[in-house]
Parts: structure tokens; C-alpha cells; sequence
């Protein structure tokens, strides 16, 4: 076992312990889900997997395909018009909460049911199949394998789902929905009903992470906008009326589902996700919530601490015959502009006037075009002798 899946380990041994909460009673299906069950994962960079405890364990991914979904109905219809039938505030609220907007009967974000069914409805598709292929496939290229549909889960949903259906057609009523309200309610069950392990949640997870491409197939999911939109909403909305204390707590963008999932994404370090199906009264995972926040905080994951890579983004020196050349590398934010000005200026003091400055920036894995800019317009203010590749 490898120092980082040791870690992993360790987290997980100790919060088996915590025995509080119970499993999901009003699906019949889930309730009887062994409630010893704890698995997680995490994903990195280059996409090596590492998961630890019951990591193959199979459960149903429930309310952590929406944002998934939402990501579908980004890149089919785009933002402006996703807005017009669901908002993106937090509600405040359980997951099952009536929370609609007064006058237009948006509802609050598509991560409560009823913006979970109105985001259902976008997806392109006039019948049950349609549609549900679509989220299938959407939701395959993030996990990097293909789902399935546990149908012994989607008729236990779809038996007990009268308050879904009532949400479905007060939806309707308000034109949020239009065309046929079963093939909308059935489409959302069927996509709660898709069979994942806490490695698959982990990969999906690395995909939104790594600005919609998949760490472990190489394939583009979705493009960057996109998934920066969906990762903007969990973190305000994703843990439901645990929001606010879990983005607090834990600082990251994350998703619970009923089933006992839950994954949390570290944005271009780390997808995780962890599995354990006794809920809290929020209806999250009461052991997975403790794995990931104990993880965040260990490996310095919160979004809201200082993160000096990005302020000071890495820079080598090179001596030449005829000057310094700086070999610019990492990231380049408009923080990270001003540490390459004080380099420069710094070189400009202590080298004989005829000596050539070269900053090299085609080694930069992203540069933010503010920040080239700044550099730009500093050169321009420089004697010629101050050169920059791009």
C-alpha cells in the first residue's frame, strides 16, 4: 500500500466507529442496505484511482446525478436558458422541500428535487428512452465506464414517488415543464437508479475537477464553463440545508445522495468520494460527511485557504551567454503576474544594461488572460532588451 492510500486507509478506520443515523426507510430498496458498508476513493491528477474499504461495492447514485444531469442540460441548452426554468440559489431546504420561486415557479437549484425534475425535463428526448440515454451516456463519459440501471431500485422509486410526481406537475402548472410530466418524473427516477461504485463517484468527481475532462480516460466531458458552472452550485447548494455549515466545515463543492454516496471535488487537485449508508437528518451520509471533512483537512483541500501555488506561480532561471532567461511553469493568475514583475525588476537591477531578459511562457499548463495582459503591458514599459515568448 502505497503512503497516500495508507492515509486513506487511516481516515477510514477511524471513523468506522460513528454508528449514528439510519439508512434511507422510504425507498424500500435502500432501506435494507447493509449499514456497516464504508468505502472511499480519490483520484488525482493523472488519474490514478485509489480507494480503500468496500471501494467495490454497488449502490444506486440517487441525487448525485444531478448535477451530472445539470451538466447535460448546460451543453445542450446553455446557461441563459437553463436559468429561465430553474434558479441557482440555496434554498435553505430539504431536498424534497416545495421551494419555488414566487411568480415564475422556478425552483430555488436543480440540486433539490423539484430543480432536479425541471433540469430532467431539458434533457433532449420525447419519451422515457431518449431521454434517459442521453443522462446515461452523459453520465458513463464521467464515471469513464458504462452505468447501468438497477431496475429493481427504479420500480421501488417510482412506486413511492407520488410526492416527485406532485412536484412534476406543480412544475407544469408554472410552464417550467411542458410536454408530458410522466415521461419527466419516470426519466428522473431512472436516472437516481444508476448502479455506481464509490470509484466511479471519485472518477466523476476528478472529471468536474479538472475543468470537465476525464483524468482517467483523457476524454472531454464537457467543456470548462460547464463544469465550472455545475461546481459553482454545489458548493452553495449541494449538501441541501447542510450547505452553508459543510462549505464552512469543509470548503469544498460536493454532492449527497440518499443511497449514502457522496463525493466532494478539490478543484484541479482531487476528486473524492465516499459510501456509508446511514443518513443524518439532512439526509446525508453521517460517516461520509466525516471521511471527507477529516480528508480536507488533513491534505489542505479547503477552497478558502491560501493556496501560494497560484500567487506564486513557478519560475527557473536560466544563465545564457547573452542574458537570463525566465522559464515561466504551472499556472499564471493575475496574483502570479506581479511575483514575475518583481523577478524581472529585480534581474533589471543586477544585470549590465546590455544584457538580454527573456520570459519564456510557452510552458505555462494555463495562463489567465489577465494576467498576460499585465505581463504585456509591464514589457512595454521595459527597454527592448525585455523579451516575452508566448
Amino acid at each position: 500500500m502505497d503512503p497516500i492510500t495508507a492515509l486513506l486507509d487511516d481516515v477510514l478506520e477511524e471513523m468506522r466507529g460513528l454508528e449514528s443515523g439510519e439508512p434511507a426507510a422510504y425507498i424500500p430498496e435502500l432501506a435494507d442496505a447493509d449499514v456497516d458498508t464504508l468505502a472511499f476513493a480519490a483520484v488525482g491528477p493523472r488519474g490514478r484511482v485509489r480507494a480503500v474499504g468496500d471501494a467495490d461495492t454497488e449502490f444506486t447514485i440517487q441525487s448525485i446525478s444531478k448535477p451530472f444531469v445539470l451538466a447535460l442540460a448546460l451543453a445542450e441548452r446553455g446557461r441563459e436558458s437553463v436559468l429561465q426554468k430553474v434558479g441557482v440559489e440555496p434554498s435553505g431546504e430539504p431536498f424534497n422541500a416545495i421551494s419555488l420561486e414566487p411568480g415564475t415557479g422556478r425552483p430555488a437549484n436543480p440540486m433539490v428535487n423539484a430543480g432536479a425534475i425541471a433540469t430532467t425535463a431539458l434533457i433532449v428526448g420525447d419519451d422515457v428512452d431518449t431521454k434517459t440515454g442521453r443522462i446515461v451516456e452523459m453520465l458513463s463519459a464521467f464515471a469513464g465506464r458504462s452505468l447501468w440501471v438497477d431496475e429493481s431500485v427504479y420500480a421501488s422509486e417510482s412506486a413511492t414517488g407520488d410526492r416527485n410526481r406532485a412536484l412534476a406537475h406543480l412544475l407544469r402548472s408554472h410552464g417550467v415543464i411542458t410536454g408530458s410530466v410522466d415521461t419527466v418524473v419516470e426519466s428522473y427516477f431512472r436516472q437516481c437508479s444508476l448502479v455506481v461504485t464509490v470509484r466511479d463517484l471519485a472518477v466523476m468527481a476528478a472529471t468536474l475537477a479538472f475543468g470537465g475532462r476525464n483524468p482517467v480516460t483523457g476524454v472531454r466531458v464537457v467543456e470548462e464553463a460547464v463544469a465550472r458552472d455545475v461546481l459553482s452550485i454545489m458548493t452553495s447548494c449541494g449538501m441541501y440545508d447542510f450547505s452553508g455549515e459543510w462549505l464552512l466545515r469543509v470548503g469544498l463543492p460536493a454532492k449527497s445522495g440518499v443511497s449514502g454516496g457522496l463525493l466532494a471535488v478539490a478543484p484541479s487537485q482531487f476528486g473524492v468520494a465516499a459510501f456509508s449508508p446511514r443518513l443524518d437528518q439532512h439526509g446525508n451520509s453521517v460517516r461520509g460527511i466525516a471521511v471527507v471533512e477529516t480528508f480536507a483537512e488533513r491534505f489542505g483541500m479547503h477552497l478558502l485557504e491560501p493556496h501560494e501555488s497560484v500567487a506564486v506561480p513557478a519560475v527557473r532561471v536560466e544563465t545564457t551567454e547573452s542574458g537570463r532567461v525566465l522559464h515561466l511553469g504551472g499556472e499564471l493568475g493575475f496574483a502570479g503576474s506581479e511575483r514575475v514583475v518583481a523577478v524581472l525588476r529585480e534581474l533589471a537591477e543586477a544585470l549590465p544594461t546590455e544584457a538580454v531578459v527573456t520570459v519564456d511562457a510557452r510552458e505555462l499548463a494555463r495562463a489567465h488572460p489577465a494576467a498576460m495582459i499585465a505581463l504585456r503591458a509591464e514589457f512595454e514599459t521595459m527597454p527592448s532588451r525585455f523579451r516575452l515568448q508566448e
